[in-house]
């Protein structure tokens, strides 16, 4: 199993308001990205929210990847996730943005994808029918690989249009192109990505052992995907969840007990109408409500609702998310009740003591899925022009 950490500009009350406080957050959120990097992690995860305010101040991700990846060596640097629909994205301008990030990351960005988070957020771009984003999704996700593959790219489709060949640039950088993976809201949405061959980027507001079934869907239908979306087929399922890791048990308990824990859960019950909503979930404004007791925080634990300690406890805890089959698990980051100094710990002491107790392979799964990357597409759909210039610059790499 492997771990890493999610982003999402999370700024919640008046802060958001506040530039000052705002500007504090998104660099903070750099911050353990790159600490991360040197504590075993190996992806980080950035959102790709639009005037969701207060839940997500993360609209414009890849510009934070491009400093985080001049900052860091090893770890990956994932979407999470890119609007597909072209009403948002051109298709187009979306495969040269990750094609580059490729290239910026030297191979370490994860391309996760979807259709958006819920109405308000696509209304934004003049979408009133979020239904309608997923259609869009499935034209432009198996259009885009082709971009990366051909130089003569034309299309004419339902969604979008590229009238004539154009040479998409730039393409992916050497073997294959990054991960493909799908955020997973929905549970029919699991199978899907299996029949696809791309990851699965799962969201668990719930009991981890009620996810068994949809892991359990996605997992089948991957072994059974013989012709992947891309170049090769990435059979990882990515669950986010919760985690507050600290030397001191009793203060991380504490957080746990505290008053406001669950306040951006409200937010995405807000938010978040593209995906069902956890029974008795409480929705912003409404105060969420605290775990009560002792007794009640361990039941939440044993669920694998969250996971809260110290090393040793939560190390034991991470069994849970195995046992249902969790290739890659993560976490929100900065995770209610946490300060900056208590994430700052709690990334080195899950790094440092419990990532090596559940992955000691160091190369990441997706590079090894890349390696296997078989191309699908010819390289030209019409005979290329014999057409060679006479001069080239003196400084030409080839000529």
């Amino acid at each position: 199993m492997e771990f890493g950490l999610f982003f999402n500009g999370y700024t919640p009350g008046p802060a958001a308001h506040d530039t000052e406080c705002e500007h504090t957050t998104l660099m903070r959120e750099v911050e353990y990205a790159i600490h991360a990097d040197r504590y075993n992690w190996k992806y980080t995860w950035f959102g790709e929210h639009h005037a969701l305010t207060e839940y997500s101040h993360m609209s414009a991700p890849e510009v934070v990847m491009g400093y985080v990846a001049a900052r860091t060596e090893r770890i990956h640097m994932g979407s999470a996730i890119m609007n597909l629909s072209p009403r948002v994205n051109h298709p187009v301008r979306n495969a040269e943005r990750v094609a580059m990030l490729d290239h910026i990351t030297d191979q370490r960005y994860e391309w996760g994808t979807g259709r958006g988070a819920g109405s308000h957020e696509i209304a934004s771009f003049n979408i009133l029918d979020k239904d309608s984003t997923k259609v869009e999704w499935e034209e432009a996700v198996r259009e885009i690989p082709r971009m990366w593959e051909q130089k003569d790219y034309a299309y004419e489709g339902d969604h979008f249009t590229v009238p004539w060949a154009h040479n998409v640039l730039p393409k992916p950088y050497g073997k294959g192109h990054p991960p493909i993976w799908m955020a997973c809201g929905n549970p029919p949405s699991f199978g899907r990505a299996g029949e696809l061959g791309i990851g699965a980027i799962a969201f668990n507001f719930e009991p981890i052992f009620a996810m068994k079934g949809r892991v359990d869907a996605y997992k089948e239908a991957a072994a059974n995907c013989t012709e992947p979306l891309g170049q090769f087929k990435n059979d990882n399922i990515m669950m986010t969840n919760a985690v507050i890791c600290l030397e001191d048990r009793d203060e991380a308990r504490r957080i746990a007990l505290g008053r406001g824990r669950g306040y951006q859960y409200t937010m995405v019950a807000l938010y978040h109408d593209t995906m069902p909503k956890k029974e008795g979930s409480f929705t912003w404004p409404a105060h969420p409500p605290a775990i009560p007791s002792e007794e009640v925080l361990d039941q939440v634990i044993a669920a694998g609702m969250m996971l809260c300690g110290n090393p040793d406890e939560v190390a034991e805890q991470a069994a849970n998310y195995q046992s249902v089959g969790c290739d890659q698990l993560v976490f929100g980051m900065p995770a209610d009740g946490m300060h900056h100094e208590q994430v700052l710990e709690c990334i080195e002491l899950f790094g440092g003591k419990v990532i090596p107790e559940w992955d000691r392979d160091p190369v990441h799964s997706t590079t090894r899925y890349r390696e296997t990357a078989v191309p699908r597409y010819p390289v030209f759909n019409e005979p290329p022009t014999d057409l060679v210039p006479e001069v080239l610059p003196q400084h030409a790499l080839i000529r």
